[in-house]
């Protein structure tokens, strides 16, 4: 981790020749080019809502299978890569990430009956292999090698569970990136497969019993549709599968059966007590609980939290007394512990109150609460016993982030990550007696080196004075000159709070001389309900401003400038991105929409798009209506507004976020923009939502996508270059 200054030397030398492609001379090519883009026939097809018409003349694209959008895909995805193939420098970008993502990484071991299970990558393997050892500190043996399972190394594996006694795993699998899992069952001992089979299974954890007769999972029926990356899903179900029974004996334990949209999900308790279920409406981040009790035949699922007016997240039990993390009567979480004898809210206990910290997670080990906050956006965290009495904080190494702290009601010790934006996860053993905590592993880079950057938090002040954290990522010394290439990443959503997090894809970035900024957005979860709910439905314009206000901030502190500053995001945060350029593309070079929610009247016609309403709003509701049709990207694109060169991003097996709006998204900003920059789709095969993308495939996008930066940005520093002369 720490290097001597000839080993500094070495990794400059091998980066010096993709540094200087930054640095060469800027192109004008692609900013007077005119693109023979590959036809898109628009239709008449208009639909109206609250006496609003709305052209929608791309609809044909949403027929994925068609011949006619296959040939329009297959000549997008030529035209992209030909462009991309010919920049300079691509190739030298691939080499060098795949040295800085050639290093050895572990998962925290977590411990079932007699042994330890945790997830290994010798560095390049497509896919994490699944570890198993008596000891976490002596020789491990592989158990579950996803990459043996296919040649391409795009199956991958997904949630999975181990018995308590540690003799059998439940495991699912998923192929080409798709939510869709396999659930399958493997003899720990043997490593003999199981004839067990559960399909449908999706945004599931399998749970065992605790005698490992069988085990609790999430899923659907059957799609009624021919194509399952396409059908609405309705009713997401908890199943309880009984080893050795085929699928069709499967009982269906919970669903809410008068409300379609709605998620469930759950598992046992570590005593095997208790069945401890909840359900939410889409991805709405208040739900209920439920609980049944296992030792009784046949016992009801009884509500506990009958009504979703706040977020409650179980944590463990002690007994019949549940623990909870919940935003009830605290916007920044509390602990609260329930007795399943007198559930009623006047008898709930606060364990551990609010604090001025947002409690983003807690587990229950060893007796213990162990509470994960976040700081603004970096972690802190806290141990107490189940009466709420302090036992200190866990030492962290830097501002960065922690995960993991599993483990049952038995251990005495517990592993946790913990990494930054600039040094890979470093795996810690905490004592739960002592407090003490010991690195257990840390691995070797070879082609980064950590201690060559550093890592600002600043903040800027949105359009309405709200302050906004920004993290600002630098090789140590970097110019504030205004010329430096800048990656600006967002997200705002769903309540998900953006974290420092090491990648070797920023790490090249970094190694290649550029800066990487993450702006940590209203509708997040960085500082709790508030946070997120001033980013949601008609408010979700405070996002796209936080957004820019980062923009213009690290414009005015001479980071970057308008020709050197590309912005990026995926999924929601693909929406962010083709909403903020369209709004303002004069700050920006270069845009990358990836696997973006990009049609705001069309995403609830699709999977299980319907289940972001409760986050985007809904076009049957005229006011939220209204506020999606301001800001949604494919009906926003104005012709002749100068947009950054964009490349939109999406994968023919995404199943989250239907392709169709990249496609659709594309084929308008091509029709509204034929020549100068260029607007480029670049479709993946054999991939999805993100989740489960081979090593290889990886290296390959971002290589085409650090390429796509780096060419936008030279060709807008040769344009202003010109303009001026």
């Amino acid at each position: 981790m720490h290097t001597v200054k000839k080993r500094a030397l070495r990794v400059l030398c091998l980066l010096l020749a993709p540094f200087i492609a930054l640095t060469t001379p800027p192109s004008m090519a692609a900013e007077s080019q005119s693109w023979n883009y590959p036809p898109a026939p628009r239709g008449d097809q208009v639909d109206q809502f609250h006496g609003t018409k709305v052209a929608d003349p791309y609809r044909w694209l949403e027929d994925v299978d068609s011949p006619q959008t296959r040939e329009w895909v297959t000549a997008q995805a030529a035209l992209a890569r030909k462009y991309l193939d010919s920049i300079a420098g691509r190739d030298r970008i691939a080499q060098t990430m795949k040295q800085v993502w050639n290093y050895e990484r572990w998962s925290p071991p977590s411990r079932h009956g007699g042994r330890w299970f945790f997830g290994h990558n010798d560095g390049l393997q497509n896919q994490d292999v699944l570890m198993m050892a008596a000891d976490p500190d002596h020789a491990a043996q592989v158990l579950l090698d996803p990459n043996t399972l296919s040649t391409d190394g795009t199956v991958a594996l997904k949630a999975s569970d181990v018995t308590d006694d540690g003799r059998l795993l439940a495991y699912g699998l998923s192929e080409a990136g798709s939510d869709w899992e396999e659930l399958r069952v493997r003899e720990v001992e043997t490593g003999k497969e199981l004839p067990d089979r559960i399909r449908w299974a999706k945004f599931t954890q399998p749970s065992w019993t605790h005698d490992g007769s069988g085990f609790y999972y999430a899923g659907y029926v059957p799609p009624a549709e021919q194509d399952p990356l396409k059908a609405v899903n309705e009713y997401h179900s908890i199943y309880f599968h009984r080893l050795g029974t085929p699928q069709s004996a499967d009982r269906r334990v919970y669903w809410r059966r008068d409300a379609p949209d709605w998620f469930v999900g759950g598992g046992v308790t570590d005593d095997g007590r208790y069945l401890v279920l909840s359900a939410q409406k889409g991805t709405e981040s208040r739900n209920t609980v439920l609980v049944q009790d296992l030792s009784k035949d046949d016992a009801p699922i009884v509500p506990v939290i009958e009504q979703p007016v706040a977020e409650f997240e179980f944590i463990g039990n002690d007994g019949d007394t549940l623990y909870l993390r919940t935003d009830q009567g605290a916007a920044k979480f509390r602990i609260i512990a329930i007795r399943l004898s007198d559930p009623r809210p006047e008898h709930w206990k606060t364990v551990v109150p609010e604090a001025s910290d947002t409690l983003v997670g807690a587990t229950l080990i060893g007796g213990q609460l162990v509470a994960r906050y976040l700081q603004d956006a970096h972690s802190r965290v806290s141990r107490f016993d189940l009466t709420g009495k302090p036992l200190g904080d866990v030492a962290l190494p830097a501002l960065g982030t922690a995960g993991g702290f599993g483990g049952r009601h038995d251990d005495h010790v517990t592993y946790f990550s913990f990494n930054t934006f600039t040094s890979p996860p470093q795996t810690y053993r905490l004592d739960l007696k002592t407090g003490q905590v010991q690195l257990w592993r840390r691995p070797a880079l070879a082609g980064f080196d950590p201690d060559a950057f550093e890592t600002r938090q600043q903040f800027c002040v949105s359009r309405d004075g709200t302050r906004v954290p920004i993290f600002i990522v630098s090789r140590k010394g970097t110019p504030r000159d205004g010329r430096q290439p800048t990656i600006l990443y967002g997200y705002g959503g769903f309540n998900i709070s953006l974290e420092p997090a090491f990648s070797p894809r920023i790490a090249t970035w970094l190694s290649l001389g550029g800066v990487y900024a993450v702006a940590n957005l209203r509708g997040g979860g960085e500082y709790g309900r508030e946070w997120h709910e001033a980013g949601m439905k008609t408010r979700k314009q405070n996002v796209f401003d936080d957004f820019i206000a980062a923009a213009v901030f690290l414009q005015s502190e001479k980071w970057t400038d308008p020709t050197h500053l590309a912005i990026m995001g995926g999924s929601n945060g693909g929406l962010l991105v083709a909403a903020v350029e369209e709004q303002r593309p004069e700050l920006f070079a270069a845009a990358v929409p990836a696997v973006g929610v990009l049609d705001m009247l069309r995403f609830r016609e699709f999977t299980i798009g319907k289940a972001w309403e409760s986050d985007y709003g809904s076009v049957e509701n005229e006011a939220e209506f209204k506020a999606m049709l301001a800001y949604s990207p494919l009906q926003n694109i104005r012709a002749g507004a100068g947009y950054p060169a964009t490349l939109v991003v999406t994968a023919d097996h995404d199943d989250r976020v239907f392709p169709a709006h990249s496609f659709k998204f594309g084929a308008a900003l091509q029709q509204a923009y034929p020549g100068g920059r260029p607007m480029l789709l670049r479709i993946e095969t054999r991939a999805g939502h993100g989740q489960g993308m081979p090593t290889s495939k990886q290296i390959d996008e971002y290589s085409d996508i650090f390429a796509f930066i780096l060419q936008a940005i030279r060709d807008r520093a040769g344009a202003a270059k010109a303009s001026a002369g």
